[in-house]
């Protein structure tokens, strides 16, 4: 899944464990806890973190009217703990179907399929992350999204300390 565009990517660095990072990505009640913009909770993590493996995510968000809730499904392509990690994501609902994008208001062009990779590297103590997500456009709404769920990321890796 590579081409010309600019696809996100955000390097970050923590100060924590190459080990710790890595657990946030890859322990359910850990990812729960960061993953998704601000005012989102993840009210579901599953994650069968083998090569060829699933993980569905539900991020939602309650107004005083309605839960707003977005699925997502994916599968596991590269594992290597704890440096790499490789999956794709696809909208889905509850039961795991796939829907396109634009069924949830996702602008004309959109992918059905995107990727995520992240990359750890550990230097004085201190973990490096690197993570591009190729199908979601540099600048946009989901740039913002990863931004605040960093945020989060490092927060709760500070109270970790």
């Amino acid at each position: 899944m590579t081409d010309d565009q600019a696809w996100v990517t955000i390097t970050r660095e923590f100060d924590a464990s190459i080990d710790a990072v890595w657990r946030m990505w890859t322990d359910p009640a850990l990812f729960r806890q960061w993953y998704g913009p601000n005012g989102m909770t993840v009210p579901v993590a599953e994650m069968d973190l083998v090569v060829g493996g699933t993980r569905k995510v539900c991020m939602e968000m309650t107004s005083p009217d309605r839960t707003m809730s977005m699925w997502f499904i994916g599968v596991y392509k590269e594992i290597k703990a704890p440096s790499r990690l490789v999956y794709t994501e696809s909208m889905c609902d509850a039961d795991g179907t796939l829907i396109t994008p634009q069924s949830m208001g996702m602008p004309e062009g959109t992918p059905d399929v995107t990727e995520v990779v992240v990359e750890l590297r550990e230097t004085d103590g201190k973990t490096v992350m690197t993570m591009h997500h190729v199908g979601v456009p540099e600048g946009s709404a989901g740039q913002g999204g990863w931004m605040q769920a960093f945020d989060k990321l490092a927060g709760l890796l500070e109270e970790a300390a």
